[in-house]
Protein backbone atom coordinates (compact mmCIF):
# COMPACT_ATOMS: atom_id res chain seq x y z
CA UNK A 1 0.00 0.00 0.00
CA UNK A 2 1.19 2.82 -1.01
CA UNK A 3 0.71 6.27 1.44
CA UNK A 4 -0.79 9.88 -0.18
CA UNK A 5 1.13 12.90 0.63
CA UNK A 6 -0.12 16.25 1.57
CA UNK A 7 -0.28 18.85 -1.08
CA UNK A 8 3.03 20.88 -1.52
CA UNK A 9 0.64 23.78 -2.17
CA UNK A 10 -1.13 23.54 0.85
CA UNK A 11 1.96 23.13 3.17
CA UNK A 12 3.89 26.04 1.75
CA UNK A 13 0.46 28.39 2.29
CA UNK A 14 0.63 26.60 5.89
CA UNK A 15 2.79 29.96 7.66
CA UNK A 16 0.99 32.62 6.07
CA UNK A 17 -2.71 31.45 6.85
CA UNK A 18 -1.40 30.40 10.42
CA UNK A 19 0.02 34.46 10.30
CA UNK A 20 -3.29 35.94 8.67
CA UNK A 21 -5.27 34.10 11.06
CA UNK A 22 -3.73 35.50 14.02
CA UNK A 23 -3.91 38.80 12.63
CA UNK A 24 -7.32 38.68 12.03
CA UNK A 25 -8.01 37.24 15.09
CA UNK A 26 -8.81 40.25 17.24
CA UNK A 27 -11.09 41.88 14.61
CA UNK A 28 -13.82 39.21 14.63
CA UNK A 29 -15.82 36.68 17.09
CA UNK A 30 -14.24 33.89 15.17
CA UNK A 31 -12.42 33.30 11.95
CA UNK A 32 -11.16 30.18 9.68
CA UNK A 33 -9.68 29.11 6.76
CA UNK A 34 -10.52 26.51 4.12
CA UNK A 35 -7.28 25.57 2.08
CA UNK A 36 -8.25 23.25 -0.98
CA UNK A 37 -5.89 21.73 -3.71
CA UNK A 38 -7.83 18.37 -5.11
CA UNK A 39 -6.15 17.11 -8.78
CA UNK A 40 -7.63 14.68 -10.85
CA UNK A 41 -7.33 12.64 -14.10
CA UNK A 42 -9.91 11.15 -16.35
CA UNK A 43 -9.75 8.35 -18.80
CA UNK A 44 -12.03 7.21 -21.48
CA UNK A 45 -12.45 4.36 -23.85
CA UNK A 46 -14.79 4.97 -26.83
CA UNK A 47 -15.50 2.96 -29.89
CA UNK A 48 -12.76 4.07 -32.10
CA UNK A 49 -11.03 7.01 -29.45
CA UNK A 50 -9.70 7.25 -26.65
CA UNK A 51 -9.39 10.66 -24.41
CA UNK A 52 -8.42 12.33 -21.19
CA UNK A 53 -9.50 15.37 -19.58
CA UNK A 54 -9.74 16.82 -16.25
CA UNK A 55 -12.50 16.38 -14.31
CA UNK A 56 -15.07 18.60 -12.84
CA UNK A 57 -13.68 18.37 -8.79
CA UNK A 58 -10.44 19.84 -9.79
CA UNK A 59 -9.82 22.97 -7.51
CA UNK A 60 -7.58 25.05 -6.22
CA UNK A 61 -8.05 27.74 -3.85
CA UNK A 62 -9.13 29.64 -0.16
CA UNK A 63 -12.54 30.70 1.54
CA UNK A 64 -12.15 32.67 5.15
CA UNK A 65 -15.40 32.66 7.02
CA UNK A 66 -16.09 35.59 10.03
CA UNK A 67 -18.43 36.16 12.51
CA UNK A 68 -19.05 39.13 14.54
CA UNK A 69 -22.30 39.90 16.59
CA UNK A 70 -24.00 36.63 15.43
CA UNK A 71 -23.31 37.77 11.47
CA UNK A 72 -21.49 35.39 9.25
CA UNK A 73 -19.71 36.30 6.29
CA UNK A 74 -17.18 34.67 3.92
CA UNK A 75 -14.09 35.79 1.74
CA UNK A 76 -13.12 33.04 -1.15
CA UNK A 77 -10.20 33.82 -3.45
CA UNK A 78 -7.96 31.72 -5.76
CA UNK A 79 -4.65 33.30 -4.60
CA UNK A 80 -3.88 34.49 -1.40
CA UNK A 81 -2.94 38.78 -1.35
CA UNK A 82 0.64 39.22 -1.29
CA UNK A 83 2.84 38.56 1.70
CA UNK A 84 3.44 39.55 4.35
CA UNK A 85 0.57 38.26 6.42
CA UNK A 86 -0.06 41.67 8.01
CA UNK A 87 -0.66 43.27 4.05
CA UNK A 88 -2.84 40.18 3.11
CA UNK A 89 -5.03 40.15 6.60
CA UNK A 90 -5.93 44.21 5.85
CA UNK A 91 -6.99 43.24 2.82
CA UNK A 92 -9.36 39.96 3.84
CA UNK A 93 -10.29 42.08 6.83
CA UNK A 94 -11.29 44.67 4.27
CA UNK A 95 -13.25 42.22 1.95
CA UNK A 96 -14.84 40.76 5.54
CA UNK A 97 -15.72 43.96 6.82
CA UNK A 98 -17.60 44.99 3.57
CA UNK A 99 -19.46 42.05 3.63
CA UNK A 100 -20.47 41.54 7.31
CA UNK A 101 -21.80 45.71 6.91
CA UNK A 102 -25.26 43.94 5.09
CA UNK A 103 -27.97 44.60 6.88
CA UNK A 104 -30.19 41.40 5.77
CA UNK A 105 -27.65 38.71 7.48
CA UNK A 106 -29.33 36.51 9.58
CA UNK A 107 -27.50 36.72 12.77
CA UNK A 108 -26.44 32.94 14.37
CA UNK A 109 -25.26 31.90 18.02
CA UNK A 110 -21.37 31.75 18.47
CA UNK A 111 -19.79 29.13 16.12
CA UNK A 112 -17.09 27.38 18.67
CA UNK A 113 -13.58 26.69 18.05
CA UNK A 114 -12.62 23.66 20.08
CA UNK A 115 -9.30 22.83 20.24
CA UNK A 116 -8.15 20.11 17.78
CA UNK A 117 -5.43 18.78 15.46
CA UNK A 118 -4.87 16.08 13.57
CA UNK A 119 -4.52 14.61 10.07
CA UNK A 120 -4.93 12.27 7.60
CA UNK A 121 -3.53 10.33 5.07
CA UNK A 122 -5.10 7.72 2.80
CA UNK A 123 -3.86 4.49 1.56
CA UNK A 124 -4.21 3.04 -1.96
CA UNK A 125 -2.17 0.45 -3.66
CA UNK A 126 -1.98 1.83 -7.36
CA UNK A 127 -1.24 5.04 -8.03
CA UNK A 128 -2.86 6.64 -11.08
CA UNK A 129 -0.69 9.86 -10.95
CA UNK A 130 2.28 8.02 -11.28
CA UNK A 131 1.16 5.52 -14.12
CA UNK A 132 1.64 5.83 -17.69
CA UNK A 133 -1.41 7.78 -19.41
CA UNK A 134 -1.26 5.21 -22.58
CA UNK A 135 -1.31 1.60 -20.24
CA UNK A 136 -4.13 3.05 -18.27
CA UNK A 137 -6.18 3.63 -21.82
CA UNK A 138 -5.03 0.50 -22.97
CA UNK A 139 -6.56 -1.30 -19.87
CA UNK A 140 -9.98 0.74 -20.39
CA UNK A 141 -9.74 -0.18 -24.48
CA UNK A 142 -9.15 -3.76 -23.51
CA UNK A 143 -12.34 -3.93 -21.09
CA UNK A 144 -14.43 -2.70 -23.87
CA UNK A 145 -13.29 -4.37 -26.72
CA UNK A 146 -13.87 -7.68 -24.30
CA UNK A 147 -17.93 -6.96 -23.50
CA UNK A 148 -17.98 -6.04 -27.30
CA UNK A 149 -18.65 -9.13 -29.21
CA UNK A 150 -19.84 -7.58 -32.76
CA UNK A 151 -23.34 -9.88 -32.54
CA UNK A 152 -25.41 -9.07 -29.30
CA UNK A 153 -23.20 -6.42 -27.36
CA UNK A 154 -22.74 -3.63 -30.21
CA UNK A 155 -20.86 -1.04 -28.14
CA UNK A 156 -19.48 -0.39 -25.30
CA UNK A 157 -17.02 2.42 -23.57
CA UNK A 158 -15.39 2.48 -20.57
CA UNK A 159 -14.04 5.35 -18.19
CA UNK A 160 -11.54 6.01 -15.11
CA UNK A 161 -11.89 8.85 -13.02
CA UNK A 162 -9.86 10.02 -9.92
CA UNK A 163 -9.40 13.03 -7.62
CA UNK A 164 -6.75 13.52 -5.01
CA UNK A 165 -8.22 15.33 -2.28
CA UNK A 166 -6.42 17.91 0.01
CA UNK A 167 -7.62 20.23 2.63
CA UNK A 168 -6.11 22.34 5.24
CA UNK A 169 -8.53 23.67 7.79
CA UNK A 170 -7.01 26.27 10.14
CA UNK A 171 -8.40 28.57 13.08
CA UNK A 172 -7.18 29.99 15.91
CA UNK A 173 -7.86 26.67 18.06
CA UNK A 174 -7.69 23.59 15.01
CA UNK A 175 -5.36 22.66 12.57
CA UNK A 176 -6.04 20.10 10.16
CA UNK A 177 -5.15 18.11 7.32
CA UNK A 178 -6.47 15.22 4.97
CA UNK A 179 -5.28 13.86 1.74
CA UNK A 180 -6.68 11.24 0.26
CA UNK A 181 -7.78 9.54 -2.91
CA UNK A 182 -10.89 8.11 -4.33
CA UNK A 183 -11.47 6.94 -7.67
CA UNK A 184 -14.69 5.76 -10.24
CA UNK A 185 -14.63 3.71 -12.85
CA UNK A 186 -17.37 2.64 -15.35
CA UNK A 187 -17.88 0.08 -18.05
CA UNK A 188 -21.36 0.62 -20.34
CA UNK A 189 -22.27 -1.51 -22.99
CA UNK A 190 -25.34 -1.26 -25.51
CA UNK A 191 -26.95 -4.51 -27.26
CA UNK A 192 -29.18 -4.40 -30.10
CA UNK A 193 -31.19 -7.06 -32.26
CA UNK A 194 -33.05 -5.43 -35.37
CA UNK A 195 -34.51 -2.46 -33.80
CA UNK A 196 -34.08 -3.09 -30.26
CA UNK A 197 -31.15 -1.33 -28.51
CA UNK A 198 -31.08 -1.52 -24.83
CA UNK A 199 -28.15 -0.42 -22.41
CA UNK A 200 -26.48 -1.34 -18.82
CA UNK A 201 -23.58 -0.53 -17.23
CA UNK A 202 -21.38 -1.80 -14.08
CA UNK A 203 -19.66 1.05 -11.70
CA UNK A 204 -16.82 0.72 -9.12
CA UNK A 205 -15.86 3.40 -6.96
CA UNK A 206 -14.06 3.73 -3.67
CA UNK A 207 -10.67 5.63 -1.96
CA UNK A 208 -8.44 3.49 -4.14
CA UNK A 209 -6.29 3.97 -7.01
CA UNK A 210 -6.46 2.02 -10.20
CA UNK A 211 -7.07 -1.23 -8.59
CA UNK A 212 -10.63 -0.62 -8.98
CA UNK A 213 -10.24 -1.65 -12.26
CA UNK A 214 -9.25 -5.18 -11.53
CA UNK A 215 -13.25 -5.10 -10.02
CA UNK A 216 -14.06 -3.85 -12.87
CA UNK A 217 -12.68 -6.82 -15.27
CA UNK A 218 -14.20 -9.98 -13.55
CA UNK A 219 -17.79 -8.33 -14.07
CA UNK A 220 -17.24 -8.19 -18.28
CA UNK A 221 -19.35 -11.49 -18.58
CA UNK A 222 -22.29 -11.13 -16.08
CA UNK A 223 -23.04 -8.20 -17.71
CA UNK A 224 -22.74 -9.40 -21.22
CA UNK A 225 -25.08 -12.08 -19.86
CA UNK A 226 -27.40 -9.54 -18.69
CA UNK A 227 -27.67 -7.23 -21.68
CA UNK A 228 -28.66 -10.49 -23.77
CA UNK A 229 -31.86 -11.05 -21.28
CA UNK A 230 -32.42 -6.83 -21.52
CA UNK A 231 -33.04 -7.68 -25.81
CA UNK A 232 -36.08 -9.41 -24.56
CA UNK A 233 -37.56 -7.07 -22.30
CA UNK A 234 -41.20 -6.96 -22.29
CA UNK A 235 -43.41 -4.07 -21.23
CA UNK A 236 -45.07 -4.73 -17.21
CA UNK A 237 -48.42 -4.45 -16.12
CA UNK A 238 -48.27 -0.95 -13.82
CA UNK A 239 -49.06 -1.72 -10.79
CA UNK A 240 -48.05 -2.10 -6.93
CA UNK A 241 -46.10 -4.98 -6.44
CA UNK A 242 -43.59 -6.54 -3.86
CA UNK A 243 -40.31 -5.43 -4.84
CA UNK A 244 -36.49 -6.61 -3.72
CA UNK A 245 -34.18 -3.50 -4.18
CA UNK A 246 -30.40 -4.71 -4.70
CA UNK A 247 -28.07 -2.34 -2.65
CA UNK A 248 -27.77 0.37 -5.34
CA UNK A 249 -31.33 0.43 -5.44
CA UNK A 250 -32.10 0.60 -1.46
CA UNK A 251 -28.88 2.65 -0.92
CA UNK A 252 -31.07 5.58 -3.55
CA UNK A 253 -34.06 4.75 -1.99
CA UNK A 254 -32.39 5.66 1.39
CA UNK A 255 -30.48 8.62 -0.34
CA UNK A 256 -33.79 9.95 -1.78
CA UNK A 257 -36.39 9.39 0.52
CA UNK A 258 -34.64 10.61 3.82
CA UNK A 259 -31.10 11.90 2.45
CA UNK A 260 -31.88 15.58 1.29
CA UNK A 261 -35.20 15.83 3.69
CA UNK A 262 -33.33 15.18 6.56
CA UNK A 263 -30.28 17.70 5.97
CA UNK A 264 -30.92 20.45 8.49
CA UNK A 265 -30.56 23.45 6.12
CA UNK A 266 -33.76 21.73 4.80
CA UNK A 267 -35.57 22.35 7.84
CA UNK A 268 -34.48 25.78 8.77
CA UNK A 269 -35.63 26.91 5.47
CA UNK A 270 -38.84 25.19 5.82
CA UNK A 271 -38.58 23.04 3.42
CA UNK A 272 -38.13 19.47 4.48
CA UNK A 273 -41.69 17.66 5.82
CA UNK A 274 -39.43 15.25 7.37
CA UNK A 275 -38.93 17.82 10.37
CA UNK A 276 -42.44 16.74 11.20
CA UNK A 277 -41.62 13.02 12.23
CA UNK A 278 -38.91 13.78 14.46
CA UNK A 279 -39.34 11.12 17.09
CA UNK A 280 -41.85 9.68 15.00
CA UNK A 281 -42.48 5.93 13.38
CA UNK A 282 -41.61 6.69 9.52
CA UNK A 283 -40.46 2.90 8.54
CA UNK A 284 -41.18 -0.53 10.03
CA UNK A 285 -39.15 -1.81 12.71
CA UNK A 286 -36.68 -3.37 10.08
CA UNK A 287 -35.50 0.01 8.51
CA UNK A 288 -32.20 1.37 10.36
CA UNK A 289 -30.86 4.11 8.43
CA UNK A 290 -27.36 5.64 8.88
CA UNK A 291 -25.80 8.68 7.13
CA UNK A 292 -21.68 9.67 7.76
CA UNK A 293 -18.01 10.28 6.35
CA UNK A 294 -17.21 8.27 9.29
CA UNK A 295 -17.62 4.07 10.13
CA UNK A 296 -17.39 2.90 6.52
CA UNK A 297 -15.29 4.17 3.65
CA UNK A 298 -16.40 4.66 0.42
CA UNK A 299 -16.17 8.27 -1.89
CA UNK A 300 -18.05 9.81 0.73
CA UNK A 301 -15.38 9.76 3.61
CA UNK A 302 -13.11 12.14 5.18
CA UNK A 303 -11.92 13.09 8.61
CA UNK A 304 -13.50 16.33 8.71
CA UNK A 305 -15.87 18.52 6.77
CA UNK A 306 -15.19 22.07 4.94
CA UNK A 307 -16.31 23.93 7.72
CA UNK A 308 -13.94 21.84 10.10
CA UNK A 309 -16.07 19.58 12.03
CA UNK A 310 -14.89 16.02 12.93
CA UNK A 311 -16.92 13.24 10.45
CA UNK A 312 -19.23 11.52 12.11
CA UNK A 313 -21.77 8.34 11.97
CA UNK A 314 -25.86 9.65 11.81
CA UNK A 315 -28.24 7.24 12.88
CA UNK A 316 -31.12 8.92 10.73
CA UNK A 317 -33.32 6.31 11.57
CA UNK A 318 -33.55 3.59 14.55
CA UNK A 319 -35.70 0.66 13.90
CA UNK A 320 -38.37 2.52 11.89
CA UNK A 321 -38.47 5.53 14.09
CA UNK A 322 -36.70 8.89 12.74
CA UNK A 323 -34.09 10.21 15.36
CA UNK A 324 -31.87 12.74 13.80
CA UNK A 325 -30.71 14.35 10.90
CA UNK A 326 -27.43 15.73 9.48
CA UNK A 327 -26.01 19.46 9.61
CA UNK A 328 -23.81 21.89 8.64
CA UNK A 329 -22.53 24.40 11.50
CA UNK A 330 -25.20 27.30 10.88
CA UNK A 331 -28.24 25.21 10.84
CA UNK A 332 -27.13 23.29 13.74
CA UNK A 333 -26.32 26.77 15.75
CA UNK A 334 -29.84 28.04 14.49
CA UNK A 335 -31.49 24.55 15.38
CA UNK A 336 -29.79 24.21 18.60
CA UNK A 337 -28.93 20.76 17.36
CA UNK A 338 -25.47 18.49 17.29
CA UNK A 339 -22.85 19.77 14.25
CA UNK A 340 -22.59 16.02 12.76
CA UNK A 341 -20.01 16.99 10.15
CA UNK A 342 -22.00 17.37 7.11
CA UNK A 343 -21.30 20.84 6.05
CA UNK A 344 -19.92 20.75 2.71
CA UNK A 345 -18.90 22.70 -0.39
CA UNK A 346 -19.12 22.00 -3.91
CA UNK A 347 -15.48 23.73 -3.94
CA UNK A 348 -13.98 26.54 -2.12
CA UNK A 349 -16.01 29.31 -3.68
CA UNK A 350 -19.00 27.64 -3.17
CA UNK A 351 -21.15 28.13 0.40
CA UNK A 352 -21.31 25.26 2.93
CA UNK A 353 -24.49 23.04 3.12
CA UNK A 354 -25.60 20.42 5.08
CA UNK A 355 -24.80 17.39 2.70
CA UNK A 356 -25.04 13.45 2.34
CA UNK A 357 -21.87 12.04 2.63
CA UNK A 358 -22.15 7.70 2.93
CA UNK A 359 -26.24 7.12 3.41
CA UNK A 360 -27.37 3.45 3.68
CA UNK A 361 -29.37 1.10 5.34
CA UNK A 362 -28.03 -1.60 7.76
CA UNK A 363 -28.30 -5.03 7.47
CA UNK A 364 -30.59 -7.11 8.52
CA UNK A 365 -30.58 -11.25 9.24
CA UNK A 366 -32.78 -12.29 5.92
CA UNK A 367 -30.90 -13.32 3.04
CA UNK A 368 -31.59 -12.84 -0.69
CA UNK A 369 -33.08 -16.81 -1.39
CA UNK A 370 -35.19 -16.20 1.41
CA UNK A 371 -36.64 -12.99 0.15
CA UNK A 372 -36.94 -14.34 -3.11
CA UNK A 373 -38.83 -17.37 -2.06
CA UNK A 374 -40.95 -15.34 0.57
CA UNK A 375 -42.54 -12.89 -3.12
CA UNK A 376 -45.77 -14.12 -4.34
CA UNK A 377 -45.78 -11.61 -7.42
CA UNK A 378 -42.96 -9.03 -7.62
CA UNK A 379 -40.07 -7.80 -8.95
CA UNK A 380 -36.00 -7.86 -8.18
CA UNK A 381 -34.91 -4.39 -9.42
CA UNK A 382 -31.44 -3.97 -9.77
CA UNK A 383 -28.95 -1.23 -12.05
CA UNK A 384 -30.38 2.03 -10.94
CA UNK A 385 -30.38 5.13 -13.82
CA UNK A 386 -31.76 7.56 -11.83
CA UNK A 387 -33.45 9.07 -8.21
CA UNK A 388 -35.62 11.93 -7.22
CA UNK A 389 -37.85 12.91 -4.34
CA UNK A 390 -39.97 15.77 -3.01
CA UNK A 391 -38.82 16.40 0.47
CA UNK A 392 -41.43 18.93 1.21
CA UNK A 393 -44.14 16.66 -0.22
CA UNK A 394 -42.50 13.19 0.47
CA UNK A 395 -42.85 11.59 -2.92
CA UNK A 396 -40.02 9.27 -4.44
CA UNK A 397 -39.59 8.25 -7.76
CA UNK A 398 -36.71 5.48 -8.97
CA UNK A 399 -35.70 4.05 -12.14
CA UNK A 400 -34.15 1.30 -12.99
CA UNK A 401 -32.55 -0.69 -16.04
CA UNK A 402 -33.29 -4.01 -14.90
CA UNK A 403 -36.19 -5.82 -13.43
CA UNK A 404 -36.91 -9.89 -13.59
CA UNK A 405 -40.58 -11.31 -12.56
CA UNK A 406 -40.91 -13.61 -9.23
CA UNK A 407 -43.97 -15.68 -9.45
CA UNK A 408 -44.90 -18.08 -6.40
CA UNK A 409 -41.28 -17.45 -4.99
CA UNK A 410 -39.45 -18.02 -8.61
CA UNK A 411 -37.77 -16.13 -11.13
CA UNK A 412 -40.13 -16.73 -14.16
CA UNK A 413 -37.46 -15.50 -16.76
CA UNK A 414 -39.19 -12.46 -18.19
CA UNK A 415 -37.51 -9.26 -17.81
CA UNK A 416 -38.50 -5.69 -18.13
CA UNK A 417 -36.77 -2.48 -18.97
CA UNK A 418 -36.83 0.15 -17.57
CA UNK A 419 -39.19 0.41 -14.77
CA UNK A 420 -39.84 3.33 -12.88
CA UNK A 421 -40.79 3.08 -9.10
CA UNK A 422 -42.73 5.61 -7.21
CA UNK A 423 -44.61 5.88 -3.80
CA UNK A 424 -44.95 7.80 -0.17
CA UNK A 425 -41.34 7.63 1.17
CA UNK A 426 -43.39 6.34 4.85
CA UNK A 427 -45.56 3.83 2.73
CA UNK A 428 -42.68 2.41 1.15
CA UNK A 429 -40.85 2.25 4.36
CA UNK A 430 -43.61 0.79 6.32
CA UNK A 431 -43.79 -1.67 3.81
CA UNK A 432 -40.19 -3.17 4.63
CA UNK A 433 -40.62 -6.51 5.34
CA UNK A 434 -37.59 -7.97 4.87
CA UNK A 435 -33.21 -6.83 5.09
CA UNK A 436 -30.98 -8.96 4.00
CA UNK A 437 -27.43 -9.04 6.04
CA UNK A 438 -25.75 -8.47 2.83
CA UNK A 439 -24.21 -4.85 2.90
CA UNK A 440 -22.62 -3.05 -0.19
CA UNK A 441 -21.82 0.63 -0.90
CA UNK A 442 -21.23 2.18 -4.06
CA UNK A 443 -19.83 5.56 -4.44
CA UNK A 444 -19.63 6.20 -8.44
CA UNK A 445 -22.11 9.36 -8.87
CA UNK A 446 -22.62 12.55 -7.91
CA UNK A 447 -25.50 14.29 -5.66
CA UNK A 448 -26.48 17.72 -6.38
CA UNK A 449 -28.68 20.42 -4.06
CA UNK A 450 -31.11 21.45 -6.30
CA UNK A 451 -29.83 20.65 -9.48
CA UNK A 452 -26.72 22.52 -8.50
CA UNK A 453 -24.04 22.41 -6.14
CA UNK A 454 -22.50 18.81 -6.45
CA UNK A 455 -21.15 16.48 -4.16
CA UNK A 456 -19.05 13.25 -4.10
CA UNK A 457 -21.23 10.70 -2.01
CA UNK A 458 -21.63 6.93 -1.69
CA UNK A 459 -25.07 4.83 -0.48
CA UNK A 460 -26.30 1.30 -0.40
CA UNK A 461 -26.44 -1.28 2.16
CA UNK A 462 -28.29 -4.76 1.87
CA UNK A 463 -31.06 -6.04 -0.19
CA UNK A 464 -34.48 -4.73 1.19
CA UNK A 465 -38.05 -6.29 0.22
CA UNK A 466 -41.22 -3.28 0.24
CA UNK A 467 -43.77 -2.26 -1.82
CA UNK A 468 -44.20 0.10 -4.78
CA UNK A 469 -45.91 1.25 -7.38
CA UNK A 470 -44.09 0.10 -10.77
CA UNK A 471 -45.00 1.43 -14.22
Amino acid sequence: MQKRSHSPFLLAAKPQLVGIIEELRPHFDYISALATDDRGLSYFALPGETRTSEPMWVQRGFVFRAQRRGKVAEYACAVLPGAPATKAAAEIRARLEALLADPTLIAFPQIPDEPAVSEYLGEIEEDPFRADPEAILARLTALREKLTDGKVVVMAQSRYECVDVSRLFLSPKRSLIQSFLWSQAYLFGVARRGQVSKMSYRPVSGRKGLELLRTLETSVPELARELSDLLGAQPMEPGEYEVILDPDMAGTLAHEAFGHGVETDMFFKKRARAVEYLGKRVGSDLVTMYDGAAGVDQTGSYLFDDEGVFSSKTCVIDRGIFKSGISDTLSALALNIPRTGNGRREAYSHKAYARMTNTYFAPGTSNLDEMIASVKHGWKLSQLSSGMEDPRNWGIQLICMVGREIQDGKFTGRVASPIVCSGYVPDVLSAVSMVSGDFELGGSGACGKGHKEYAKVSSGGPYVKTKMRLG
